[in-house]
């Protein structure tokens, strides 16, 4: 009998079909390859797919599912699976790209893909996708349909201005965009309610996103989207890993003597963070005097203000981080507060000799103080 040490199945879904695959990792680490074999997207395809499933693999050698996070298609099956209580994987599409490309794969095909997704999850340790809280569910679908409503808002918004700056332009197209942008609004309007009442469903959560309101530049829709896009910062371990998630961490590009790159974030990360933090680093430069010192010091020197503005934007996302963390408020010139007050108690152990009401040396009473007053008597 084979024995193996790891089971993969390689899953590349589209909207109406999926391709699947079983990998098999003996001892000698050779992988083993089954047929690809195509289901249809939906629950019937499910059950074919675990029933297959069981008659390629071996009991008791794990066996875990990995699929692309292709828009929303895969959604249906992670959640079957799931709540059939195996071990499912979601990986980034160019994660597979590059996998392939080591493996010099160049053909792209369903069948292939799904062959190469079942090798990675044979050779990597992955880890373990799992469905986010339903609040943050319902919070990310909300937060990008408003950022979709709010963009098309501004393309017809431009659209009415281009055709106002032309030579006698047609009343009805006016008018039409007129209507359309007017009814943009009321949608944008009624979907920043409904993310209010979601939000303020929840009284910690609540609670600790008016925490994080309280820094300069920083409102609500952009809170409400920084939480959404990490559910609620969830999987969040540390802020290098953060920065990471949402593409602001920063890249060099050296090799020996020749080549000196320029220093750059890397961008490889979720946009709509980047997005949302572009305006309050905008605001903040102009009504937080922390944060406008520290874009005036980073930027000087440099080609570029958006050297600055970037920074400013990595910043915000650890402060909403931090703040959301320990559950507290912004404090202005926080930093100036900590170096003071490690000051003083540098100062009060260099000083020790105080008394225990507080008194310094120079409260302490005079000798003539300390002396009884002579009661004079008159005798008239």
């Amino acid at each position: 009998m084979k024995e193996f040490t790891q089971q993969s199945i390689g899953i590349d879904i589209s909207k109406e079909t999926f391709s699947a695959c079983v990998c098999q990792r003996n001892l000698s680490n050779d992988d083993v390859l089954s047929q690809v074999r195509e289901f249809k997207n939906g629950k019937t395809g499910f059950n074919q797919l675990v029933k297959w499933t069981r008659k390629l693999t071996l009991s008791g050698t794990p066996v875990v599912f990995v699929m692309e996070a292709t828009g929303n298609y895969y959604e249906n099956l992670a959640y079957h699976l799931y709540a059939l209580k195996q071990q499912v994987c979601v990986l980034l599409p160019n994660k597979v790209t590059y996998f392939a490309k080591s493996l010099n794969i160049k053909t792209n095909t369903d069948d292939v893909d799904a062959q190469v997704i079942a090798r990675l999850g044979a050779e990597r340790k992955l880890r373990f996708w799992q469905p986010p809280p339903p609040i943050f569910k319902c919070l990310k679908e909300l937060t990008r349909q408003h950022s979709e409503l709010v963009r098309e808002k501004t393309s017809f918004s431009n659209r009415l201005h281009s055709v106002k700056s032309g030579y006698e332009p047609q009343p009805f197209i006016i008018k039409s965009n007129k209507s359309v942008i007017k009814a943009l609004a009321k949608q944008i309007e009624n979907c920043e309610g409904e993310i209010e009442t979601l939000i303020q469903s929840e009284v910690w959560l609540w609670h600790k996103v008016k925490n994080v309101m309280t820094i300069k530049g920083v409102g609500f829709m952009t809170v409400a989207i920084i939480l959404a896009e990490t559910q609620g910062f969830e999987h969040v371990q540390n802020i290098r890993q953060l920065t990471s998630f949402a593409g602001l961490d920063v890249i060099r590009r050296e090799s020996g003597t020749t080549v000196m790159g320029k220093t750059r974030i890397s961008k490889k990360g979720n946009t709509r963070i980047r997005a949302a933090l572009y305006f309050p680093a905008l605001v903040a430069i102009q009504h937080n005097e922390d944060m406008r010192n520290k874009y005036h010091r980073i930027k000087e020197g440099k080609p570029s203000k958006m050297v600055g503005v970037t920074a400013l934007q990595r910043r915000l996302l650890i402060l909403t981080y931090t703040l959301w963390r320990k559950n507290e408020v912004y404090i202005d010139d926080y930093e100036q507060t900590q170096i003071t007050k490690k000051q003083n108690q540098v100062n009060e152990k260099t000083n020790p000799i105080k008394s225990k009401a507080g008194r310094g040396l120079t409260n302490l009473p005079a000798q003539d103080d300390l002396q009884p007053k002579r009661l004079e008597i008159s005798f008239v």
